[in-house]
């Protein structure tokens, strides 16, 4: 198995890219799209567990406003073979003191790269 294959890697960092733009524009259909439509997808939020696509589109409609807006602080993209990767980050809400993580595991299906679980939380205040 080849970890980080030069040309898989760029096709993750890519729909990973796009995924952060639909986030940050609250683009619904866009984030939607992302997920694997599936009743085993996942998604651990802040607040909210969510145990199937169904559920974490019902999530996104629900959420007036979307993800607060944030800045990366640090992202790790690893790929194991040519179908399956998964993406990292440590960010920062806009105004907030309080540093992010969130995961997401990305696997290839044949209508594309699509997260079949992710996570979301914050680190308690540190000052």
């Amino acid at each position: 198995m080849t970890v980080n294959d030069p040309a898989t890697l760029a096709e993750v960092e890519a729909v990973f890219e796009r995924y952060e733009t639909a986030l940050g524009t609250n683009d619904v259909a866009a984030l939607d799209g992302f997920f694997f439509d599936s009743p085993h997808t996942l998604r651990y939020g802040v607040g909210e567990n969510l145990y199937g696509f169904a559920a974490i589109a019902a999530f996104r409609l629900a959420r007036p406003g979307g993800s607060p807006p944030r800045r990366i602080i640090r992202r790790v993209i690893t790929t194991y073979g040519p179908d399956f990767a998964t993406a990292n980050v440590e960010f920062q809400r806009d105004g907030g003191g309080r540093t992010g993580r969130q995961s997401q595991t990305w696997v290839r299906f044949e209508a594309g790269w699509r997260i079949v679980a992710a996570h979301v939380s914050l680190m308690a205040q540190t000052h």
